[in-house]
């Protein structure tokens, strides 16, 4: 039923790759016009969003250039194959906000003591093309169901409100002679900007130092494995994750005593089982009998 209903739609067949790369044209041709704009009009709020709707063409880019990678089978050198790369994506992108983001204060901050009047009509036409060209964008991917389109949806909104900011101030300089609002607005934007990238840096980091993804998830592992009967102890725990979604988790366990191999296929049966909420991209156990010597030096978390 389902398949012969997306018959219908013509445009359900935009697949996740396509709507992104859409979403990416328009945005990176658009925060080219949002610069020139910003600096016809004289207007640091319009560079500052500019910014800002460069990150997310950033984000995008990288998201669509991540989507065709990561599906990429591993190979001999990347054995966990190339989820990892949209850390590196991540950090280039804040990187770059966070220049932009330096650049535009050292704009906006002495115009606070010496306000230039920006040209407010102009501001005016490119917020009204600002709230269209994201409004429309994040329509198109508002059908997407990815985790990347969801996010990318976010920044779109985000956008979106950002130019009715725009569109607001600029609407109120026609009547009133307010030129410090234009400065105000770009520092709120920058603020907003940097706020954000420092939160997604330190998931990053957090990712990158190999961190577990969640103290609650590993604490709970711990618990599973040792509720094992046939476990004796659990060491050597490890969790981590590849990209904040995929996760990998090895361990020691210490058996009772020395089981048959028929008793040990068993309890590889059972942790199958109780491994299986947890979801993990990939698994290693290793089972340790009561006098061996364990391989790697022993230091318990």
């Amino acid at each position: 039923m389902s398949h012969h209903h997306h018959h219908h739609h013509k445009h359900d067949d935009e697949n996740p790759s396509q709507r992104i790369a859409w979403a990416f044209f328009l945005n990176v041709g658009f925060t080219m016009i949002e610069f020139i704009g910003g600096l016809l009009t004289n207007s640091t709020a319009i560079l500052a969003d500019a910014v800002h709707d460069l990150g997310d063409s950033l984000a995008i880019g990288s998201a669509w250039v991540l989507n065709k990678l990561s599906g990429r089978d591993p190979s001999h050198r990347y054995t966990y194959g190339y989820q990892r790369l949209s850390l590196v994506g991540a950090l280039v992108n804040a990187i770059i906000l966070v220049v932009g983001s330096v650049w535009i204060l050292t704009l906006a901050i002495p115009r606070l003591w010496q306000p230039e009047m920006p040209h407010a009509e102009g501001m005016m036409a490119l917020a009204v093309l600002g709230v269209a060209v994201n409004g429309f964008a994040a329509y198109k991917l508002s059908r997407g169901k990815t985790m990347n389109e969801r996010v990318l949806n976010w920044h779109l909104l985000e956008d979106v409100l950002g130019w009715v900011a725009v569109l607001i101030v600029s609407i109120v300089l026609m009547f009133a002679d307010w030129p410090i609002l234009d400065p105000l607005l770009s520092i709120a934007f920058t603020l907003f900007i940097l706020i954000n990238v420092f939160r997604s840096l330190w998931q990053t980091i957090k990712l990158f130092v190999q961190a577990a993804p969640d103290e609650a998830m590993t604490a709970q592992l711990n618990q599973a494995l040792r509720s094992l009967t046939e476990v004796d102890d659990v060491h050597h725990l490890h969790v981590w994750s590849l990209d904040g979604e995929q996760h990998v988790c090895t361990a020691h366990l210490l058996l009772h005593t020395d089981y048959n191999v028929s008793e040990l296929r068993q309890l590889k049966a059972q942790l199958a089982e109780l491994l299986q909420p947890f979801q993990l991209a990939h698994t290693t156990i290793e089972f340790e009998f009561p006098d061996e010597h364990c391989r790697d030096q022993h230091s318990h978390p």
